[in-house]
């Protein structure tokens, strides 16, 4: 389905019950809405999964405008009658999960934020010279048009993590995310995001339950702030997940998605399960 908002449809994959308890999930910016799919198979058929596709991603179309992701993801829960979800956020939709709960707590009932962004934070690791090298490989790739190298370097990055050997996860997972973030490299312009304030000196209003997991292979920067996170948000959880990167819940690993259930159901976020 698709929901309005300004000069924007964006693409909605909504699945299970229409009457289920609904789990909003917010895509990083190296995938799309599709990432999500191993995760609304493992909430279930019970519960109301509700998958965006943000500007620049998948399947939304848009016209270049000034824009709120925030405003945007309020547009699509009205749409759907949803008043307060719990949200699961990675990497930048992370970020914006946080952005939500603080401008709209009442439309946001537990969080699970994986190798979130967060809005003002500082940086807490600086690159390794292994980082840095595939930085700028992605920097000199994108000066010369080759948008397939920043592709496979980002997967590298991203997929991989950068310390791990590159093609670690392989096959039919690989390939989505190369289609993925393959559409998102060659999206137009979405125009310019609004202005939101930090949201590092105010994570202590995000009282809301809150898991925070993180991969062992991420950017070591990732990891330090989603430790950071546990110490800062006054109900979080920070799980450590070996052997993945940044988007665990994708390859999947295998403790991600059971975390992330048993953790939405121990807060009451997914109703009573069959």
């Amino acid at each position: 389905m698709f929901v309005t908002s300004g000069a924007a449809r964006l693409a909605v994959d909504v699945t299970g019950a229409p009457d289920g308890p609904p789990v909003l999930m917010l895509h990083a910016s190296v995938s799309d809405s599709r990432s999500w799919s191993p995760l609304a198979e493992a909430l279930g058929p019970g519960v109301r999964a509700i998958a965006v596709d943000r500007r620049g991603f998948g399947l939304t179309a848009y016209a270049p405008e000034p824009h709120s992701d925030v405003d945007d993801t309020v547009a699509v829960v009205d749409a759907l009658g949803v008043g307060a979800a719990a949200v699961v956020g990675a990497s930048r939709g992370g970020l914006l999960a946080l952005d939500l709960a603080l401008a709209h707590p009442d439309r946001v009932s537990a969080l699970v934020l994986i190798s979130p962004g967060v809005r003002g934070a500082p940086v807490l690791v600086p690159d390794s010279p292994a980082l840095e090298a595939l930085d700028l490989a992605i920097q000199a790739a994108e000066e010369a048009g080759d948008l397939d190298e920043v592709n496979r370097l980002e997967a590298q990055v991203w997929l991989d993590g950068p310390h791990a050997p590159a093609g670690r996860v392989t096959g039919p997972v690989r390939d989505l995310f190369l289609d993925m973030n393959g559409i998102a490299l060659a999206a137009a312009d979405p125009g310019p995001p609004a202005d939101a304030p930090p949201a590092w000196d105010r994570l202590d209003d995000v009282t809301v339950p809150t898991l925070v997991l993180v991969g062992d292979l991420d950017v070591p920067d990732d990891v330090a702030r989603a430790d950071a996170l546990g110490e800062r948000l006054p109900q979080a959880e920070v799980r450590h997940l070996g052997g993945t990167a940044h988007l665990p819940h994708l390859e999947p690993h295998p403790a991600c998605l059971p975390a992330i259930t048993s953790f939405l159901a121990a807060a009451g976020a997914l109703g009573s399960r069959p």
